[in-house]
Order: C-alpha cells, then structure tokens, then sequence
C-alpha cells in the first residue's frame, strides 16, 4: 500500500477488500512514525500495544455492519485522555500522570473498534500556536522542518500529513485544530461547541474548547466526526439532537459561505491569497 495516496476512505475499501490486513496498515504506519518522529517530533508517545490490537481486530468476524473506522489507526493529541496512558498535556507537571478513565471521545472510538498509535506533541496545556512550546521539544512541519506546523494541535496535524497515521484528534479553543491543519496542508474541523463531549478533555479553556478531527480530506473529517459527535450524560453542554440518524454535516442546502474582506490586507502572503482565492472560486 501507499500511505502517500491512503486516506481513511480507501482504507476501508483496502481493508473491507482483503488488499491489505488491519495489521499490515497498522505495521507500516507504525514505522514510518517510528522514522520520521526523530526529525518531526509529532508523537510524544508510539503505544507498543497497537500491533497486538490490530492483530485481535484482523482475527474478529468480518460484519458488514462494522463501523468504517474499525482497524483505522488514529493519533490522539495529548491533553485527551486514554484509560492506562500516559497524558502529559504537554507539560512536565503531567510527564507520569497516568489516566485512570477514557474521555467520552476515545471511548466511542474505541466502540467504532478505531486503533490508537500513540499521543502527539502540542503547546503546553493548549496554550500557542505553534507547538514550539511543548515542554518536550518543538515539532516540525513536514513539508519544511524550518518552519512550525501550527499549533496547538500541531503534533496531531504532522502526523497525519507525514503519512504517521490516518486521521487524529486535536483541540480547539481558538484555533488549534484548524490552523495546523492549515499549516500542515490536511483538513481541521472545529465541531459547533455542544456538538463532541469535553469530557476527558484537559481543559486550556473550557467554555470555548471542542474536540475535533484532523484528516488528508473532508470525507475522512466526516467519518471522525461522525463517530465523536452527540450528546453525553458527563458533558450538560453537549445538545440532545433530534434526529439522532442525520449528522450536522448532512444538513447543509443552499451553503452560503462568507468570507471577512478585513482578511485580504497588505500584509498577507501573495502566495497564500492566491491559494485562498482560488479555493473560494472552487
């Protein structure tokens, strides 16, 4: 396989198709983090357990109702929380916090069967934006280690656009999640705030954070957010939806999208408007 060219889509039609095993995409995804985190930094932590848990979802029963992320490896930025890992948010204060519970998000990934390669590199406790700030060490951008990859959430955007996983999870308070992903050349979606739970969500501040995903397209985005999104006893500000069936995501007619003219000033990038406008145009 090519994880060049591999998103979350034609994973599942790699898996679904036997061209490849959920272990085999796991293995490779595995080494090529393994190889370029001495130079990005994305990862604070590769799991050792993520192999043995592809192997037990390739030794399952194939079931057609099977949630499309089953066996897609994902990374998890490191102020969310996983049961029995470690989560620093960043921070030397939090280098052996281990965590006895998962946050409501990695608990419905778990349910969708989703495998997690490890935690990634981010501003302490959330608070930048560039991911220079860590106290473990700067990650780089993969396109040009000269340059940052944005931030907070820019160890998750590195990860997946060096191909070191397939779609991650970041947090956004004010832009975390969507400016890396800018910066790092994949797709950021910051959820509507009461639409993904924050709970188990280290907090940087917590009427304005979401948790959300960071993928190579916006149909890998979709299936992400589908999968975390809804309501939850542990978070009251999460919304009960009324027809539980359809996403936010599906509801969109008649899309009107505005963009501020304030944004076009002198001191933009050539470079970037003509990026920027040509995307409007498309």
């Amino acid at each position: 396989m090519n994880l060049n060219e591999l998103t979350i889509v034609e994973a599942i039609k790699g898996i679904r198709g036997k061209k490849f095993s959920i272990a085999e995409l796991v293995s490779d995804c595995c080494a090529v983090a393994q190889t370029k985190n001495l130079e990005l930094n994305a990862y604070l932590t590769i799991f050792n357990d993520a192999l043995d848990e592809a192997k037990k979802r390739d030794a399952m029963k194939f079931d057609e109702k099977l949630s499309p992320l089953f066996g897609i490896p994902l990374a998890i930025k490191d102020n969310i929380m996983i049961e029995g890992k470690q989560c620093t948010a960043g921070s030397k204060i939090l280098e052996h916090y281990v965590v006895p519970y998962d946050a409501t998000v990695i608990q419905k990934l778990k349910n969708h069967g989703a495998i997690f390669l490890g935690k990634t590199n981010l501003d302490e406790f959330a608070m930048g934006g560039s991911t220079e700030n860590s106290a473990f060490g700067p990650s780089k951008n993969p396109y040009d280690t000269t340059r940052v990859p944005g931030g907070s959430s820019g160890g998750s955007a590195v990860a997946v656009a060096a191909n070191m996983c397939l779609g991650a999870l970041g947090s956004d308070t004010g832009g975390s999640v969507r400016q890396p992903a800018a910066f790092c050349g994949t797709v950021g979606l910051k959820p509507t705030y009461g639409s993904v739970s924050r709970h188990g969500l280290i907090p940087m501040a917590s009427s304005l954070n979401q948790i959300g995903p960071i993928a190579k397209t916006v149909a890998d985005a979709r299936i992400l957010f589908n999968a975390i999104r809804g309501h939850d006893a542990f978070d009251a500000t999460t919304v009960k939806e009324t027809d539980g069936s359809r996403s936010p995501i599906d509801n969109l007619k008649n899309l009107r999208i505005g963009v501020p003219k304030e944004y076009f000033t002198s001191g933009l990038d050539p470079r970037v408007e003509t990026i920027i406008r040509a995307a409007i145009k498309k």
